[in-house]
């Protein structure tokens, strides 16, 4: 330990590789040491504009600076809150009510009130459909079609009415931006060109003070938080493409927190007492998509676009082998829409679920008329083509890397059922790219393996499959109008019972027609050293879905 230290105070070295080098370069301030204060931490991230409106890539680190009204925090935890302190809803459950912090401010002095957060709401109401229609950022007009009103009563009061009863005023988690710095922008510009260059101006703990694409932010503490300036220095959240750097950085002390990790990392790390190891459950899916798009942008085969040949291919996919071999464990298996830690609603499907069988996917692949006619162990489609998909993959801004032992493993099973296929590696923005709508310029694919990460509400667990979000989260583009009849059934929904029943009936459609297999629901794999601050979470060391606990975080 005492040799540990010494290194950690010594000079910065070289060590980290690859996309680490650049941010190595850029800043002899990033240097490692407990006695600066400052926080460093990793992630698997890729945000490319602090503009929440424009990127669903930087979460991470916008969360920092930006508060939701309510947000999944303070409904999980009762000591934490967001921009509103409290809220409460009427009788009739139409009516929502939500205190503001009295007195709040934002960072540069400016008072925070309800006005700035109904400014956020109408400013992506009034754009919704329009040509410039903001809908294809983490701030999105998703779901807003319930919404009656937005009136601010008075400074520390936003009342918003619904159309029907729906719990979409606090579960929806758009980033609060103050009205001041945004009020003159226009919703092309929010949409496109706004880069919302730092330093920013939030209410959150931490302020965006700088920012490096594709290396990392800095942050300052907000010396106008509302519940005081949090006592450490600052933080520094740098960007990777592969968790390799990750726990090199930490082994190294020249990282305090990484996210990320892979099984054979954290495992390595559990054993070692200078860290302290967790695991979370997540909101996330790992999954198989086929690109099910007819005309521009089809795939290779209209196979792709023929459930029963989805169908099929889903029983030559054995999830359980997939978290045992490729996950180590870290995962739970993967089967509908619905995931684990949605508690409330999370159902196995027990009687309607595929097993793995290779066999049976073949006699159903032989069923729908996708044989092998000519005996050379590689079957054709109802055009008399022999298959031969192309399968692209790679890591996803702010959720875990794909083990490329996931792949593999697809692949190979695809493989023994005369279905070869080839696999295309691609980076963040290049993935994000071929799997744009057709009309934005992607297309071309015909398998997909990937990661995404919402949250647990009702409306973001059934968002794989919307139609409106085809391109966006909706990677496969299948649509059906029963399904998004279901989901904005769940959108003016209130009561729990009633909306578990219908995410079963929705989880029931997309499972049988199979736009997506699901793989596995992995854990965040994450890790901390034990040397420079106290106060860290218990349940999980970082929650995943806002900044806790970097406001409580103080230097040993």
């Amino acid at each position: 330990m005492d040799k540990w230290q010494l290194g950690r105070r010594a000079a910065l070295k070289a060590i980290l590789v690859g996309s680490a080098a650049p941010w190595i370069m850029s800043s002899k301030a990033l240097a490692s040491s407990c006695g600066d204060h400052i926080v460093r931490l990793a992630a698997i991230a890729a945000p490319d504009t602090m503009n929440p409106f424009a990127t669903w890539s930087s979460f991470w680190p916008t969360v920092y600076t930006y508060d939701t009204l309510v947000g999944p925090e303070p409904q999980r935890h009762a000591d934490r809150k967001g921009y509103a302190k409290e809220w409460s809803v009427s009788d009739d459950n139409l009516t929502w009510t939500f205190k503001i912090w009295p007195g709040m401010k934002w960072s540069d002095g400016h008072p925070a009130t309800a006005r700035d957060a109904a400014f956020t709401y109408n400013f992506l109401r009034d754009s919704i459909g329009k040509s410039d229609e903001l809908n294809v950022g983490y701030n999105n007009t998703d779901g807003m079609d319930v919404i009656e009103s937005i009136k601010v009563v008075d400074d520390e009061t936003l009342q918003i009415v619904t159309k029907l009863p729906s719990l979409w005023p606090i579960n929806n988690f758009n980033l609060i931006v103050p009205e001041h710095v945004w009020k003159d922008v226009s919703h092309a510009e929010a949409r496109n060109t706004f880069r919302n260059e730092a330093p920013l101006v939030g209410t959150g703990p931490m302020i965006i003070s700088e920012f490096q694409q594709g290396q990392f932010a800095r942050l300052t503490p907000n010396s106008h938080f509302r519940t005081g300036k949090p006592k450490t220095a600052g933080m520094v959240f740098r960007f990777f493409d592969t968790a390799d750097p990750i726990a090199q950085g930490l082994k190294s002390g020249d990282l305090d927190y990484g996210v990320s990790l892979t099984a054979a990392q954290w495992t390595d790390l559990s054993t070692d007492p200078a860290f302290v190891v967790g695991e979370s459950l997540t909101p996330q899916w790992n999954y198989l998509a086929f690109n099910t798009v007819s005309g521009k942008g089809e795939g290779s085969t209209k196979a792709l676009q023929d459930p029963a040949f989805r169908d099929a291919i889903g029983y030559a996919i054995d999830q359980k082998a997939i978290v045992d071999r490729a996950m180590r464990g870290h995962a739970d298996p993967g089967v509908g829409l619905v995931v684990p830690m949605a508690t409330n609603y999370y159902s196995d499907l027990s009687d309607i679920r595929r097993h793995f069988d290779l066999a049976e996917a073949g006699r159903r692949l032989d069923a729908a008329g996708y044989r092998d006619t000519n005996g050379d162990g590689i079957r054709e489609d109802k055009e008399g083509n022999s298959f031969q998909l192309e399968l692209i993959t790679g890591t996803t801004s702010g959720t875990l890397e794909i083990p490329i032992a996931v792949v593999q493993l697809v692949a190979g099973w695809l493989g023994q059922i005369g279905i070869p296929v080839s696999v295309t590696q691609l980076d963040s923005g290049a993935l994000s790219a071929r799997t744009a709508a057709p009309a934005n310029g992607g297309g071309g694919w015909d398998l997909l393996v990937r990661a995404n990460w919402l949250s647990g509400s009702p409306h973001d667990l059934l968002s794989l499959g919307s139609g409106k979000l085809v391109g966006t989260t909706n990677k496969s583009q299948w649509t059906k109008d029963k399904f998004d009849k279901i989901l904005s059934e769940i959108d003016v929904t209130i009561d729990v019972n009633k909306i578990r029943d219908l995410l079963d009936q929705a989880s029931r459609i997309i499972y049988m027609e199979a736009p997506y297999i699901m793989l596995c629901y992995p854990f965040v794999l994450e890790a901390r050293r034990k040397d420079c601050f106290e106060g860290w979470g218990e349940k999980g060391i970082m929650s995943m879905e806002g900044y806790f606990p970097f406001d409580r975080l103080r230097p040993i």
